[in-house]
């Protein structure tokens, strides 16, 4: 077999982006799973005393107390990733996901056990939000650390494309099971069905997971020293601006996925858009999504990191002043349109970017380093965009805050990437 660079054989190189993609669709499609559910059905069930947009910014309180988990399990499974391996924490993380997502479905509602319904779904959101904060920076960097550098942009944004197409596949499984139940029937349990379905997806990511062999820079740098008892610290002294790159970099992108997905929703419904035309938007703008994510990943390659991110994060940012009146204007087809060109703008920014995190850390703390500044960032953008959002939209009755919130982020993330290095030809080793 030919070698891929660092690894042995392109099917082995195979089996890492497999397990990279696998893995984080099944996390993200739970992930994606609650937000959904949380924007349309988790109000009722969970919150039947809090009626309209306020039930709604109920359920997604608990929506946001997963991006607050998400540092926490950023650094926890940052650290031990630095000290005894990336595979390992990646099948770690798959499993607390899948478990938290069945126990989901099987959770009675506040008319059955009062209070505690709420109180558990919060609990079980939390499990959801540790485990996906060590989900991207195991992901990403298994394939980066094994890829050949010359393609490594395009290689690492693979593991992204988890996030649209376990969007998609949530989605999807809503619509499907909305499709064969009557609303009444939807309420009460068939909104349940596509987590209960998680767990076997959860089988096939757990599967693919444990075929793939251990990160062969962290296995020679381990060789070479032992690892830093405390690799956070480390990366803290070490890469003070490189933290801050990823923090400011992440933060537009992700605020700019979570409104014009999850926010979209809620939106939707406040101008009597069926939630069948915003759905179908996301269904088909996450196909899109895919593609650009491994476009902007290949022209990162070819164009550097900083130039295609900041040229996306100012489209996007444009662009947000045309969504919100498309989507208002109620004909599905400029529905479409505002979605497919938002998700459109997004895959490029982050399919340019999967790399140049990782790029920006030595190996001894690279898990620790890009978990921390990503899931920081998340905790700040993701957690906030559909709620504030939805408070602006409850107080303001105006799309038009939000946009500008979004357009600030999107800045931020241009300061990000201008504060650090080109990072396209860095070695990783």
């Amino acid at each position: 077999m030919m070698a891929t660079g660092v690894t042995g054989t392109t099917r082995g190189f195979a089996r890492v982006v497999a397990a990279g993609v696998v893995g984080t669709t099944v996390e993200f499609y739970d992930f994606f799973l609650y937000g959904a559910a949380a924007a349309t059905v988790f109000g009722p069930v969970f919150f039947p005393h809090s009626d309209g947009l306020l039930g709604v910014l109920l359920a997604l309180v608990t929506y946001a107390v997963g991006f607050a988990a998400r540092p926490l399990g950023g650094l926890v499974f940052g650290h031990f990733g630095d000290r005894i391996g990336r595979k390992r924490l990646l099948v770690v993380s798959l499993l607390m996901m899948g478990g938290a997502s069945v126990l989901i479905g099987l959770l009675p509602g506040h008319d059955q056990i009062g209070v505690a319904a709420p109180v558990l779904l919060t609990v079980l959101r939390l499990v959801q939000g540790f485990a996906l904060g060590g989900e991207f920076g195991g992901a990403v960097l298994l394939v980066a650390e094994h890829g050949p550098a010359g393609r490594r942009g395009f290689w690492t944004a693979w593991p992204q494309t988890g996030g649209p197409i376990g969007n998609l596949l949530a989605t999807a499984a809503l619509a499907a099971t909305a499709s064969v139940t009557s609303d009444t029937e939807y309420a009460q349990w068939g909104w349940r069905v596509p987590f209960l379905a998680s767990v076997l997806l959860v089988l096939v990511g757990l599967w693919v997971r444990l075929q793939v062999t251990e990160s062969p820079l962290f296995t020679a740098a381990m060789a070479a020293e032992r690892p830093p008892r405390a690799p956070l610290v480390t990366a803290l002294r070490s890469h003070p601006r490189a933290l801050f790159s990823v923090f400011a970099a992440r933060v537009g992108e992700n605020a700019t996925f979570y409104v014009f997905t999850i926010f979209l929703l809620v939106y939707a419904g406040s101008v009597g858009l069926p939630k069948e035309v915003a759905t179908g938007a996301v269904t088909v703008g996450s196909v899109v999504q895919i593609g650009a994510m491994l476009l902007g990943g290949s022209l990162s390659d070819r164009w550097g990191r900083r130039p295609v991110s900041v040229a996306a994060a100012a489209g996007a940012a444009v662009w947000t002043a045309a969504f919100f009146p498309l989507v208002a204007s109620g004909q599905h087809g400029l529905v479409l349109l505002a979605v497919a060109v938002g998700l459109l703008l997004h895959g490029l920014l982050t399919g340019a970017q999967a790399a140049f995190y990782a790029e920006l850390f030595d190996t001894s703390v690279r898990y620790s380093g890009v978990s921390l500044g990503y899931q920081a960032a998340t905790l700040i953008a993701g957690a906030a965009a559909p709620l504030v959002g939805t408070e602006l939209l409850r107080t303001t009755h105006s799309p038009t805050p939000i946009a500008l919130l979004l357009a600030g982020c999107l800045a931020l993330t241009v300061i990000g990437m201008l504060t650090a290095p080109e990072t396209s030809r860095q070695k990783l080793s």
